[in-house]
Order: C-alpha cells, then structure tokens, then sequence
C-alpha cells in the first residue's frame, strides 16, 4: 500500500465540501494561504494573509468560501512535490495549515496514555521493563479508572487510595485530577505539513507517533475548526523525567498538522470532533505495519473542556491558538527485540485519517536530518509585505 498522499486520499470523504483552508509555499512569493476547491488551490493571500486572520473573523467558514483569489495548482500537483525527495524549488509544495497561532497540546486525555505515562515514569524510560510494570500498574489502578470524570470525588477517593499505597503519580494527577496537562507542542510557525518529513530526535531509542485531532481556536476562545495532528513523542525521555517534557516534545519537524483545516459550518461542528474515530497505519522499509485505531468517545475530558483550561481570564493567545487534543494510541506490542515495544525506524511513513478531515502523511526521520525550521514570524512578516499582502 503506496501510504504517500495524492488528492484522492487526502481530502475528506466529502472531497471538497467542507470549508477547507491550507497554506502553501509559492516560489518567490513565501508562504500562501489557499482556499482548496474542486478545481484546484485558490490563493486568498490578498484578502487574508494569515490562516490567523482569517480565523479570526466572525464567520470562517463563510468568508473563506466568499474569498477570491487567483488558482495556482491542482491538489494532485501540489501533493506531489510536497515530499522533499524530488521537490522542485520552481514549483509550489504544501505547508501546515495554520501560521501565527500558538501550538498546544493537551496529555493524558485518555485512560490507555495516561497508564503509559505511568509506566515510562515507572521504568526510567527503559522500554526492556514496561511489560512487567504495565501488569503491575494495572492491577494496583483496575479497570474502573476509565469511567472517572476527571476532577470529581470519585477521582479524588482513588487518589486518596493509591497515595496511601505509595502508587499516586503526576501523570494520574493531570489525567484524573481538575487540572488538565497542557504543554507547547512547537513554536509558532515550526509544525510541518502533510507530506513533509516529520522528525524523531536521533538519540532516541523508545518513541511512537499519536495521532490526534486539532482544534482551532481564536483569540476570543471561539473554536473555528480542526485538523489532525501527529504529536511525536519521545517515550525514554519523558520516561526518565516529566521536566525534560520539552526535549521528548519539541524537537525539529516534531510537530505535524494538516492536510487542511476544516472550518466549523453546517454539516461540521464540535460533534463532530467528538464522534471521531482516528485511524493509524505505520509503514517501515522493512515490511513492518501497524494498523490502529482511536475514538474520540473514549476522551476523559471533553474538547470544550480543554480549550476552557487553555484559554480564557487565565491566559490569552492574541493570534489565537491551535490545541492537540491527546490521544489514546500507546503501542506495547514488539517491533524488534522481545519486551522492548515499539519504536520508530528511519524512514517509517505514518498516515493519520479520519473521514471528515481526511488524511495526514509523513515519512519520519531523526529530528537531525529533517529540513532545518529557518523561516519565522519576521520572515513572513517581511514575504507578505513585499508582495502587497500587508
């Protein structure tokens, strides 16, 4: 199966649609923001200049659908020299769909990621013991600690228990307690797009992709719409402590997102969101495949939920923010040597998918390897007013 993106696969079920928004880089002329139609990628620049503003407007959706701009390319093209082996630089290729919002992510949303957590906290971020720590921190939690509403008495008499036991830990805290854990995923204008290569930080030797959905929300907490995200996470370094949650998140090119953003209109809402299932297959040079699957039903915090703990009198994002929801994909089965789980190999391709967004592609590679981030807020600045944008 040929996991790499062309149009057909990577646009939602309903193709076209939806309201979908994209970013693209045009040679000359910087990052563009495209309106993705039945005939191609229209570049709205002239009338928004960041996903940022347009996200910003009273009606995304409709404004996006009412902007006209000139077409650059077919999806298929644009797709297609999107991948950086054979990339040529004449010709436009696909960015991450959104620019000066801040990029956030929710952790240990789900029950099956939180007890991982727990697990690399309790092995050192040593994958040989997590078996026998899975077992033992099963039998010490039960079953029952998936239908606890974060934050209520029920969750506050199990903690009681399990300090008492000397079993509470900070990931059960974030995952059960009123506080939910939200983090920075990368800087603004650092995530890369569908296509792109993604980056596993070259000293690691226990890591997964997360596929999850992304909401986007505007500077007044308004959440406009979404998109998927691969949270790329370093397992043996948050396993050896939760401070270095920096270094196992925020590597080069560790930030995925796209294919586009779908903005919030009849036919798509938050329910949608909620109702979601996320699938995952990881495809390695070597013949290894993993096929998995998460659904948003299982979440213990609802979206809107999140995206109140993330802003409000609190904490304010002027250029509003994009939020990982958290994910529910913990891989324990071998991929190489007994008791050691799984863990990516150089050039793995991960595709994302879920029908109303479509599906997100990216070849891994070490975080070393990947296109170095030189391209910020004063670069872009600079590109949109040289062209008349600003």
């Amino acid at each position: 199966m040929n996991l790499w993106p062309d149009a057909t696969t990577t646009l939602p079920a309903d193709g076209t649609g939806g309201a979908l928004v994209g970013r693209v880089w045009r040679p000359g002329l910087g990052p563009s923001v495209v309106a993705v139609r039945e005939d191609g990628l229209h570049d709205i620049t002239t009338t928004f200049p960041t996903v940022r503003d347009l996200c910003e407007t009273p009606d995304p959706a409709e404004r996006l659908r009412a902007a006209r701009g000139e077409r650059i390319a077919g999806l298929d093209e644009v797709l297609a020299n999107t991948p950086l082996d054979g990339r040529n630089p004449r010709r436009p290729w696909l960015l991450a769909p959104v620019d000066l919002q801040a990029v956030k992510a929710a952790g240990v949303t789900f029950v099956v990621s939180m007890l991982e957590r727990v697990i690399e906290e309790r092995v050192r971020g040593d994958a040989a013991g997590a078996a026998e720590a899975r077992e033992r921190i099963r039998r010490l939690v039960g079953d029952d600690v998936a239908s606890l509403r974060p934050g209520s008495d029920e969750a506050a008499a199990l903690k009681e228990i399990l300090v008492a036991q000397g079993a509470w830990s900070q990931y059960l805290e974030v995952g059960i307690g009123p506080d939910a854990e939200i983090f920075t995923k990368a800087p603004v204008l650092a995530a890369v797009g569908s296509g792109a290569d993604a980056g596993v930080h070259a000293a690691s030797r226990w890591n997964n992709p997360e596929p999850e959905v992304v909401l986007a929300v505007s500077s007044t907490g308004a959440v406009v719409g979404a998109t998927l995200g691969n949270d790329v996470n370093l397992r043996d370094v948050e396993g050896r402590s939760a401070l270095l949650l920096p270094q196992a998140k925020d590597n080069n090119a560790s930030a995925a997102l796209g294919p586009f953003l779908r903005l919030f209109e009849p036919g798509f809402r938050i329910d949608d969101v909620r109702r979601a299932t996320v699938t995952l297959t990881v495809e390695g040079a070597d013949g290894y495949r993993l096929d998995a699957e998460s659904s948003m039903a299982a979440i213990s915090r609802d979206p809107l939920d999140l995206v109140a703990q993330l802003v409000g009198p609190h904490h304010q994002y002027p250029d509003g923010a994009v939020l990982y929801l958290g994910t529910m994909f913990a891989p324990v089965e071998d991929r190489d040597a007994p008791g050691q789980g799984f863990t990516h190999h150089d050039g793995d391709l991960v595709a994302i998918a879920t029908p109303k967004l479509g599906t997100l592609v990216n070849r891994i590679r070490p975080s070393e390897a990947c296109v170095p981030w030189t391209f910020g807020i004063a670069d872009l600045m600079r590109a949109l007013v040289a062209r008349g944008a600003l």
